[in-house]
């Protein structure tokens, strides 16, 4: 469904999603990763485990959030992919300790 355009930029970064290396276009961010990578639903809903995935793009519905680098409940739309950068399924609610 999601493709780069034949003119992007070709540079890559090696990301894990969901346990599978993946090479993602440099100066992308995580969700643009899960999505290219074909990984939706990107996370489910702590209540009623409804599947979600990216959708504004921008840091305003929440609803990419995933665990980037073991830390949970990131906004993937705001984090650029980083070389070795892990991006995993959030299933439910997550407890963070402070």
């Amino acid at each position: 469904m999601f493709k780069t355009l034949p003119d992007a930029v070709t540079a890559t970064v090696n990301v894990v999603i969901n346990g599978k290396p993946f090479a993602a276009p440099a100066g992308v961010t995580a969700a643009a990763a899960l999505l290219l990578a074909g990984e939706v639903p990107s996370r489910a809903t702590p209540v009623s485990n409804s599947p979600r995935a990216p959708y504004c793009m921008m840091g305003v519905c929440f609803e990419c959030l995933a665990a980037i680098d073991g830390v949970p409940n990131q906004q993937a739309c705001l984090v650029p992919v980083a070389e070795g950068m892990r991006i995993d399924r959030q299933d439910g609610g997550v407890e963070v300790k402070l």
